[in-house]
């Protein structure tokens, strides 16, 4: 992971959970952590309900560009 990747903060929103009902919750904000390797098989780390990064399915997931301002206020929050 190079260090422009772990200084990006991106954030998706959860559009399904099959198979991850514990895991993930549908129309929810998760906090994406930069991936490569993962992505590079369809899958994208996410920082999920267990409070820990792990990996799920590209599709589950949508991409969001959100504010500078909102950003931070995320991260100050969780």
């Amino acid at each position: 992971m190079s260090t422009s990747e772990t200084l990006e903060i991106r954030f998706a929103i959860c559009l399904r959970n099959d198979g991850y009902l514990a895991s993930l919750e549908p129309r929810k904000l998760y906090r994406v952590v930069p991936d490569a390797d993962a992505a590079a098989h369809g899958l994208v780390r996410v920082i999920d309900e267990s409070g820990e990064d792990c990996l799920y399915p590209a599709e589950y997931f949508a991409e969001v560009d959100l504010p500078h301002a909102i950003e931070e206020a995320l991260l100050r929050a969780s």
